[in-house]
């Protein structure tokens, strides 16, 4: 087995960097359906941007790189302790290359461990079989996405689809539900995989394993093979497109298994994946670890970095507005949702950790009429000690609801930038503070990288970790859309509301 570290270590830098055709397929499909001018077309244009930079550069497509969980099948026999440990080496080596986020964090203290290892990171699943060569599949799922992982227990009420029973028409509003539920949030438009029984555990575990399949096989089960094309048809008249921002197209692909269940127990999973669906599989010699192919077949590689981008076009309905930090609030009551903003300067990321410590504690910079941008990037330093920007795409922003209102008022912040939207209590502050919110594209780490030319500093680096620090950067030409202003107006609530009603109207809509 002396080659299977280093077959490990290609398949987590060609999951990270580059996806598989199957997928950039699905993402081509959509993009030819939205019209063109829309926020959908601009940001479908975006992602496709980045994805031909990942692979370009080799850098991650998304700053998130999740958790890393392999399914390894192996020949009765094979020695699974030394390869568990050959894993593990293979993704802390991923991790120091910045191919992988450091995303393993202590539950407990929040201290994060540096290199991805910990208790339960990464996942490793071994199964055998009696074939004479190793089969390792490997899906780096991130916690936006995960978020919005859902499931339910059926008979249930379900919101705008009313009683779900435990029959395929109950599986059918709870899938539906599902991808309702996710909004922006999850990056859409993105797949699900769904399990039908089995338990709590078992019912995910199937779940997540559907994503595994190829995006354009058949089920081998007639009555799921229709549950898959109906909620492809379906799911996409929600109207929630890509990013949440409205559209054509929602979701990208559903997969759905099933398995025996106990009688008291009836539960539909589903586990949702974003755009950036980065699942490979590679099949390697039993002997040595030698890697033979691919499972999924590779994308054509990129000829070049793209530096030019045809997502740069003025969308529907929105001014292109250039704002340079310090920002005024005279020049944030200006905008209104469906401006486009391109930002100039001095930016602070900061996330779940930042926000829970500045609520009873001063900012170690001055913040007023600054901007907060919810990112936990990827990180490189080089010979010289210099820090630089891999990989910076937005996180999601509901999670800092509770804090964000507060935050700005406290420190004058003008704007804050990420994806999804926030709650009533943030567009509640930013009437009476003068803020607006900013919606970048979830994923398009690489997109956004290159606008952040310098690292001027971090701090809370020992305290947080890399993904949580308070990093200091300086930026030209991000930009992003107002979805959330200073006048009440929310995109988020318009798109939800709209949506639950086209939800709604499927009520009854048997397949």
């Amino acid at each position: 087995m002396k080659d299977f570290q280093e077959s490990i270590y290609k398949l987590i830098v060609e999951t990270s960097t580059r996806l598989p055709a199957d997928v950039q397929s699905r993402i081509e499909a959509a993009r030819l359906k939205e019209d063109e001018g829309t926020r959908s077309a601009l940001s479908l244009a975006t992602i496709t941007e980045n994805i031909r930079m990942a692979d370009c550069n080799v850098s991650p497509i998304c700053q998130d790189t999740g958790m890393p969980t392999f399914i390894i099948h192996v020949p009765v026999g094979a020695n699974q302790i030394i390869m568990k440990a050959a894993v593990r080496q293979a993704v802390a080596q991923a991790t120091r290359d910045s191919i992988l986020r450091t995303n393993s964090v202590d539950s407990l203290t929040g201290a994060n461990s540096g290199d991805n290892l910990g208790p339960g990171t990464p996942v490793i699943h071994f199964e055998q079989w009696e074939k004479e060569e190793i089969d390792v599949r490997l899906i780096l799922k991130g916690g936006g996405c995960e978020n919005k992982n859902i499931q339910y227990s059926l008979p249930c009420e379900v919101e705008g689809l009313g009683k779900a029973g435990r029959d395929l028409d109950g599986i059918r509003k709870c899938i539906l539900h599902a991808v309702y539920q996710a909004q922006g949030q999850g990056c859409s438009a993105g797949f699900i995989g769904v399990g039908i029984g089995g338990d709590r555990t078992t019912g995910y575990e199937l779940a997540k394993h559907q994503l595994f399949r190829p995006v354009d096989d058949v089920n081998p089960i007639e009555d799921l093979a229709r549950l898959e094309d109906y909620i492809m048809e379906h799911a996409n008249t929600l109207g929630i497109g890509t990013m949440g921002f409205g559209g054509n197209v929602t979701l990208l692909g559903c997969k759905v298994g099933v398995m025996n269940r106990l009688p008291a127990s009836f539960y539909v999973s589903v586990a949702y994946n974003c755009w950036a669906y980065r699942r490979q599989g590679a099949v390697l010699d039993a002997e040595t670890g030698a890697f033979k192919k691919w499972v999924y077949e590779p994308s054509p590689s990129a000829a070049a970095v793209v530096t030019e981008s045809d997502s740069q076009e003025k969308q529907e309905g929105g001014r292109e507005i250039v704002l340079t930090t310090p920002i005024s609030e005279e020049q944030i009551r200006s905008l209104r949702v469906g401006d486009v903003v391109i930002v100039n300067g001095l930016i602070h990321t900061g996330r779940d950790a930042l926000h829970h410590y500045l609520m009873d504690h001063d900012s170690p910079v001055d913040l007023n009429g600054s901007v907060i941008y919810h990112c936990g990037p990827v990180m490189s330093k080089d010979e010289q000690g210099e820090w630089h920007v891999k990989a910076a795409g937005p996180t999601t922003s509901i999670r800092e609801e509770p804090y964000q209102g507060d935050i700005m008022k406290k420190f004058g912040i003008r704007a804050v930038i990420g994806k999804g939207g926030m709650g009533p209590k943030t567009l509640k502050a930013l009437q009476e503070h003068g803020g607006v919110y900013l919606n970048a594209i979830g994923g398009a780490a690489q997109f956004y990288a290159k606008c952040l030319k310098k690292v001027e500093g971090v701090d809370f680096l020992k305290e947080f970790g890399v993904p949580e620090a308070m990093w200091h950067l300086q930026c030209e030409g991000f930009a992003a859309i107002v979805t959330m202003d200073s006048h009440g107006g929310s995109l988020h609530a318009e798109v939800d509301e709209s949506s639950v009603d086209k939800l709604a109207r499927l009520k009854d809509k048997v397949f």
